[in-house]
């Protein structure tokens, strides 16, 4: 897949910068968001690489990191397994630089640092350092500074593991803030009851700063009085923590990834991709507030 074939589809931003000149391009750090859920199933892959498009399509310039063994987001976004150099298992055991480990995609602006099945053994090889929590955080910390002929990145998306481990730790302990995909299901509120109390204790032990950016309801069914009863029941719950934007249950979103392919370039007029759109649009307005607050 080529840049070319994929940005006739895109809403492409006109007259973006050259990646080769975004190293003086950006005025700050990229803010790092953690795609978490400890349930499997909610649609977190799908909103970390459709996001991750979405942000790509109105102009960012963003990066991927794959934290999860299955290596889901990278297969979603056409990265054959074969030409994976370097993993983001490499680069918490310290074998690669994160740069080494990061690969463009067919989305222009998009990047990735892909992962392996290696990764599942990470937590035997380094969880006995003392700097265990923090080896993300170690490795984020060159892109703040330019290098030249690498892209700069104005947003992180670490997709985590589907369960509370050393790697969503991790990526806990190096994000500004934590995006939860919640599916609209029964069980809904019980997980992230979970979720928030693991939010509370890496903000007391390891990142003070840590937020809870926002939440987004996915797989939401119109047609069934669960879907919408669960909607109300989080918003009453977390108020304007969640996000406006609901991502409706959708065949072309659950089709796109066996073809490597985010939704947005795979249908871009489909419900799906329209609402990755609106939440691309309503996560920056929401780092403006958070910038100015």
């Amino acid at each position: 897949m080529s840049d070319a074939s994929t940005s006739q589809n895109l809403p492409i931003q006109s007259a973006p910068a050259a990646e080769s000149e975004l190293d003086t391009a950006l005025a700050r750090p990229p803010r790092v968001l953690a795609v978490a859920n400890q349930k499997g199933g909610v649609g977190k892959t799908t909103t970390a690489i459709n996001l991750g498009t979405a942000l790509a399509a109105i102009g960012e310039h963003v990066l991927i990191i794959d934290l999860d063994p299955q290596g889901n987001a990278s297969t979603g976004l056409g990265i054959d397994r074969a030409s994976r150099r370097y993993s983001t298992y490499d680069v918490l055991t310290g074998e690669a630089t994160l740069r080494d480990a990061i690969m463009t995609t067919a989305v222009p602006r998009l990047h990735i640092a892909p992962s392996t099945l290696d990764l599942a053994g990470l937590e035997l090889e380094i969880g006995q350092t003392r700097d265990r929590a923090y080896r993300l955080r170690g490795a984020l910390a060159p892109l703040n500074v330019a290098t030249a002929g690498m892209p700069g990145f104005s947003y992180v998306l670490v997709d985590c593991p589907p369960s509370l481990n050393l790697l969503t730790v991790n990526a806990m302990a190096a994000a500004h803030a934590i995006l939860v995909p919640l599916q609209c299901e029964f069980f809904a509120l019980e997980g992230l009851s979970q979720l928030l109390k693991t939010v509370d204790q890496v903000r007391e032990q390891l990142n003070p700063d840590l937020t809870i950016h926002g939440i987004v309801l996915t797989m939401y069914d119109s047609r069934n009085n669960l879907s919408s009863q669960v909607v109300a029941d989080v918003r009453e719950f977390m108020g304007r923590k969640v996000y406006e934007t609901i991502i409706p249950r959708n065949v072309r979103v659950s089709e796109a990834p066996s073809y490597g392919k985010p939704v947005l370039v795979y249908d871009l007029k489909c419900s799906g991709s329209e609402a990755y759109l609106r939440l691309a649009t309503e996560v920056i307005q929401r780092e403006k507030e958070l910038c100015t607050g």
